[in-house]
C-alpha cells in the first residue's frame, strides 16, 4: 500500500471540499446570511488548511497506483468530504447533534435525499443551497471532480475512477482517465444549466431553479420546499421528469451521440430496458391509481413522477405516495433496487447488473439442460467476460447480505420503528433513494431515529453509493500491508 500516495489525495480532496464552500458563500453575500457566511469561511479555511498541510507532509515517493490505492481513497474521501461539509450545520447551529450533520451530509454527497430536518424552509437559503450543491458534485463522483480540474493527476488514477463510477464495467472514453473526467464533467455541466434554463422558463425564481437543477443533477432530492415539488406547475413538473429520466442515463451515451454523431448509441439494451421500465411502471401505477386524482392527465403525471423519481434514484415527490394502494407501492419498492443505468448519477444496483443477471440466470439455465452447449452471455453486442459475470453475481450475493446485516443491526437500534419503516430505510439509504414508507414517508423525515440508527444509516449510504467493496476493503488491515 503507497501510503503516502492516499493521504496526498486525501490532502487535495481536502482542498477541493473548502474550495466547494465558494458557492454558499456567494450565497449566503447574496441573501446577508452573515451567521452562515461566517460559518463556510471558518469551514473552507479549516477544510484548505488541513488539506495544504497532509500534501506537504505526504509527498509520495512513487505515483503507482494500484486497485487498493484506488479503493482506499476513493472510500476515504467520501467520509472526509462529508465531514467537511457537516461542519457549517454545527457552527451555524442549524443542527446540534454531529450525527445529524453527518447525516445530512453523507445523505447529499451520495445523492441519496433522506433528511433529518423536519422544517426544511427554516434553514438560511445559503445552506439549502449547499445541500443541494452537495448532490451535484456528488452525482458524477467527488474524485470524478477533482480529477477534472486539478493537475499533474497520474494516468494510474484509472483505478479511483473504476472505484467511484457506478456499474458493473467501466470503460474510458478516451486514452486518459483525467480527460475522460473533464469530458464527463463537460455534459454534466451543460445539461444541469440546460435544465436550470427550462425551471427558469416556467416562472420558477433563479434561486430555486438552481436548487433543484443541482439536486436533479445529482439524482438526490434536496428541494428548499418542505413539500418538495407538489407546489410547482405542471410544466416545471414535466420538466423535472423528463431530467431525472436523463440523468438516469449512462453519460458515456451522450459522449458518443454528442462527441462520435453515432447515433447506434442509442440502441443500447440497458437504455431500452430502463426506458421500458419507466414507461410499464408508470402505466400500471396509473391504472392502480387513477380514481385518487379527478383527471387521467394528473394521473398520468403523478405516476410518471413518481416512478421516474424512484427509478432514478432522485426522491422527489408531487404527492405522499405512501397514501396510494399496496400494489403501486410494491412496484416503487422494487424500482428503488433497479435504480438507473450504469455510469449515470442514479443509484440502486443498475440496470445492466439485472439484464446481466437475468441473461446469467437463463444461461445456467440452458447449460443445465444442454451441458455440451456454448452458453456465453451478450451484452450491447458483445460477449462479457466470465470474470464481469462472477463480480455480478459476487456483488449480488455481498448487497444483499450487508442488507440483512444491517435491517438486523437496524431493528436492534430502533426496535421503536416496525418491520417496513426500519425495512426500506435500509432499502432507500443503501440504493440511495431517500425517501421509504411509513413514518419515513415523502412527507416524513428521519428525524425520529436515534443517534446510532443515524450512524449506522450513513454508512449504509456510503456503502450503496460506492458499491459496496472500496469501503468494505478499505476497512480490512491487510489492504494497508505493504505488499
Amino acid at each position: 500500500m503507497n501510503r503516502k500516495l492516499v493521504f496526498n489525495y486525501l490532502g487535495k480532496i481536502s482542498v477541493a471540499s473548502g474550495a466547494f464552500m465558494l458557492v454558499p458563500i456567494i450565497c449566503a453575500l447574496v441573501f446577508r446570511e452573515y451567521n452562515s457566511l461566517f460559518a463556510f469561511l471558518v469551514t473552507a479555511v479549516i477544510s484548505v488548511a488541513a488539506g495544504l498541510a497532509v500534501c506537504k507532509f505526504s509527498k509520495p515517493k512513487s505515483n503507482l497506483m494500484y486497485t487498493k490505492e484506488g479503493f482506499a481513497i476513493v472510500a476515504l474521501a467520501w467520509v472526509v468530504m462529508s465531514f467537511f461539509g457537516a461542519i457549517p450545520f454545527i457552527i451555524t447551529g442549524d443542527l446540534t447533534s454531529l450525527a445529524d450533520a453527518f447525516f445530512e451530509t453523507v445523505s447529499g454527497y451520495t445523492t441519496t435525499g433522506a433528511t433529518i430536518l423536519a422544517d426544511i424552509e427554516a434553514l438560511p437559503k445559503s445552506m439549502l443551497l449547499w445541500r443541494s450543491f452537495t448532490h451535484w458534485v456528488g452525482g458524477m463522483g467527488v474524485i470524478v471532480f477533482v480529477m477534472a480540474i486539478l493537475p499533474n493527476i497520474s494516468d494510474r488514477s484509472v483505478h479511483i475512477m473504476r472505484a467511484e463510477m457506478p456499474g458493473p464495467m467501466f470503460g474510458k472514453l478516451v486514452p486518459k482517465s483525467r480527460d475522460t473526467a473533464k469530458i464527463l464533467y463537460l455534459i454534466y455541466i451543460v445539461m444541469t444549466f440546460t435544465l436550470a434554463i427550462f425551471l427558469l422558463a416556467g416562472g420558477m425564481p433563479l434561486y430555486e431553479s438552481l436548487v433543484h437543477a443541482f439536486s436533479t443533477a445529482g439524482t438526490g432530492g434536496f428541494s428548499c420546499n418542505a413539500d418538495s415539488i407538489l407546489g410547482y406547475s405542471a410544466y416545471i413538473q414535466w420538466v423535472i421528469i423528463v431530467f431525472m429520466i436523463l440523468f438516469g442515463v449512462n453519460f458515456n451515451l451522450y459522449y458518443y451521440f454528442l462527441v462520435k454523431r453515432s447515433f447506434a448509441a442509442f440502441k443500447s439494451t440497458e437504455l431500452a430496458v430502463y426506458l421500458g421500465i419507466i414507461v410499464a411502471a408508470s402505466a400500471a401505477i396509473c391504472l392502480n391509481i387513477s380514481n385518487l386524482f379527478g383527471t387521467l392527465s394528473e394521473a398520468i403525471r403523478h405516476s410518471a413522477f413518481a416512478v421516474s423519481a424512484i427509478i432514478s434514484t432522485t426522491g422527489y415527490a408531487t404527492v405522499d405516495f405512501e397514501l396510494w394502494p399496496e400494489f403501486s407501492k410494491a412496484i416503487l419498492f422494487m424500482l428503488m433496487f433497479i435504480g438507473g443505468c450504469a455510469g449515470s448519477t442514479g443509484g440502486g444496483l443498475k440496470v445492466s447488473r439485472i439484464i446481466l443477471l437475468v441473461k446469467l440466470i437463463f444461461s445456467e439455465i440452458r447449460y443445465m439442460l444442454h451441458p455440451r452447449a456454448v452458453t456465453a452471455v451478450r451484452l450491447e453486442g458483445k460477449t462479457v467476460e466470465k470474470s464481469t459475470l462472477n463480480s455480478v453475481s459476487t456483488y449480488f450475493a455481498f448487497f444483499f447480505v450487508c442488507y440483512i446485516v444491517i435491517f438486523i443491526a437496524l431493528s436492534i437500534f430502533q426496535p421503536s420503528f416496525g418491520f417496513k419503516e426500519n425495512f426500506t430505510a435500509v432499502a432507500t439509504c443503501m440504493n440511495n433513494v431517500g425517501p421509504g414508507f411509513g413514518k419515513i414517508g415523502p412527507a416524513s423525515s428521519f428525524a425520529e431515529y436515534s443517534t446510532a440508527s443515524k450512524v449506522l444509516l450513513s454508512f449504509t449510504m456510503l456503502l450503496g453509493r460506492l458499491e459496496i467493496f472500496p469501503l468494505i476493503l478499505t476497512c480490512l488491515p491487510h489492504t494497508w500491508t505493504k505488499d
